[in-house]
Formats: C-alpha cells, sequence, structure tokens
C-alpha cells in the first residue's frame, strides 16, 4: 500500500493513509511513521481495526510503553488503560488542556489512542502546537521565561476531579495522592532541537523561586496564549482512529460535548526524557 500524508490543520496535525498497522511493521515504514510525526506533532490514521497485541506491537516500535499511575491497565496488558466516559457520567477523563502527566520526572514522549466507541457526535479532541505558541511571543518574554521552571502537580483540583470516575471503577491502590516534578517552562525537543512552551493549566502550580503573587498572572497569561485558535487544530473521531501526539511540543484537549452517549478509548503511554 501507498503511504500518503494529508495536513489537516495549518498549526499541526497530519492523517496518515495507505497504512495498515496491523500488517508488516518495517524499519522503512516505521522511519517515516516517525518522520510525519516530528513534522506534524500528532499524527492520525483511520479504519485500523487493532487488537490490544497489534496495538502495542505499534506503540513499542514507536517507543517504550509504561503503565499510567492512577488507573490500572487491561488484564492482559497492564500497560493499556481504557479511557472512557460512560452515559451517566458528566465529567470526561483528562478534560482540560494538558500534556500527560507533566508531574512525573520523566514525563512521557508520546500517547497513543485507539477509538473502539464513539458518540453519534462530539467528542472531538483538540491539540495545540507549543512550538508555535512559544515562537509566537516576543524576545523578551522569551528571553524571561529561558530558563525559568515550572512547578507540576497531579492534584490540582481542575484535571483530577476528571480522573474520579475511573479512579472509583478501574483506579490503582499502590498510586499516590500527589504526584509532584520541577520542569524548564521552555524545553527543547531531544529530536528536532526546537524550543516549546512546557507548562499547562492542568498540572502547572506555580514557577520555581517565585511567589503565587507574582507567578499566577504570568502563568494565567501563558495558558490563555498556548491555546490560540491559529495553534490548534481539531480531530473528530470514528471507531477505528488512532492518533499518536508528541507531549514534548503538542498539548491536547478531550471536547465534553455527548453527555448521555459512551465514549470508550484504548490508551499507550510511551516513556520519555527528563525536560530540558
Amino acid at each position: 500500500m501507498s503511504m500518503t500524508v494529508t495536513r489537516i490543520a495549518g498549526a499541526l496535525g497530519a492523517q496518515i493513509s495507505g497504512v495498515n498497522l496491523a500488517g508488516p511493521l518495517t524499519d522503512e515504514l516505521i522511519g517515516r511513521i516517525r518522520q510525519v510525526f516530528l513534522d506534524h506533532l500528532v499524527i492520525f490514521f483511520r479504519d485500523q481495526k487493532l487488537d490490544s497485541g497489534q496495538f502495542m506491537r505499534f506503540a513499542q516500535a514507536m517507543g517504550e510503553a509504561i503503565e499510567y499511575p492512577f488507573v490500572k491497565g487491561l488484564p492482559d496488558f497492564p500497560k493499556i488503560i481504557e479511557v472512557k466516559k460512560l452515559e451517566h457520567e458528566r465529567s470526561n477523563f483528562g478534560g482540560v488542556w494538558h500534556s500527560d502527566t507533566t508531574y512525573l520526572e520523566q514525563p512521557p514522549m508520546g500517547s497513543m489512542l485507539l477509538a473502539h466507541e464513539v458518540p453519534p457526535f462530539g467528542g472531538d479532541t483538540l491539540f495545540a502546537n507549543q512550538y508555535l505558541a512559544y515562537e509566537s511571543l516576543s524576545p523578551t518574554l522569551r528571553g524571561f521565561l529561558d530558563g525559568l521552571k515550572g512547578i507540576s502537580s497531579s492534584a490540582k483540583a481542575d484535571v483530577s476531579k476528571t480522573r474520579e470516575d475511573r479512579i472509583a471503577s478501574d483506579g490503582k491502590t499502590s498510586a499516590r495522592s500527589d504526584y509532584q516534578a520541577v520542569h524548564p517552562i521552555v524545553r527543547t525537543h531531544p529530536e528536532t532541537g526546537r524550543k516549546a512552551l512546557y507548562l499547562n493549566v492542568a498540572h502547572t502550580t506555580g514557577i520555581e523561586g517565585m511567589p503565587d503573587v507574582e507567578s499566577a498572572p504570568l502563568l494565567r497569561f501563558l495558558f490563555e496564549h498556548q491555546v490560540k485558535p491559529e495553534f490548534t487544530c481539531r480531530f473528530s473521531w470514528q471507531p477505528g482512529s488512532l492518533a499518536f501526539w508528541d507531549n514534548r511540543c503538542a498539548m491536547h484537549n478531550p471536547v465534553n460535548d455527548y453527555h448521555g452517549f459512551r465514549r470508550v478509548m484504548h490508551r499507550i503511554t510511551l516513556q520519555g526524557d527528563r525536560p530540558s
């Protein structure tokens, strides 16, 4: 099959067609997919009929799968978690702008999501390019931000409440109540060498060395700036859709606009390095 790449927005995002991820994953194919991923920050596939083993095989070809701290994985695949919102639930898992688990000392390189059940409408996911968010700031502000470090916590109320349903049904008894880490507010991507903003409204609680009265206005500005429409793309899911995004330079936000309907996804998280 012939692989084709179609951009879905000006800021980021590309759909890859002509690839069956259940088939042979040659070094050449994986290399080409990896380059599209680095170029476009988030990539999408349609009509991928993958069982858990095939999904994990693709993930392991792109990186090292790791367990999610708060939710148990599938019985036979502990590194695949079920991300779901049921008909009676009002909160959706992770339903706020964020980069995954920045409260870990080594946050993930990327995450993959495979759609199993989708609502008849809604349930899209937004993505935001953090290279562009950084590069569009004034040279003066970029210079000020370089060298600052953000404090991340897993316990911020806006995001922790989005986990409550899943922790109640699938939570790990071994999970700590709060994970915390300190990372640069501007990180350099280890593969592309480009700088990106690396903070998010879900997890960033403050700036190291600054009292809240000083850091809060700056963080408020950056949180709004990071997700300007011109930095974003939007993806509409279908059963068999697969998204793979780069947590080092992109944020995402699942839209919670489908109350009364079920949405079930499988997610794999890939090991990253310590941001610098």
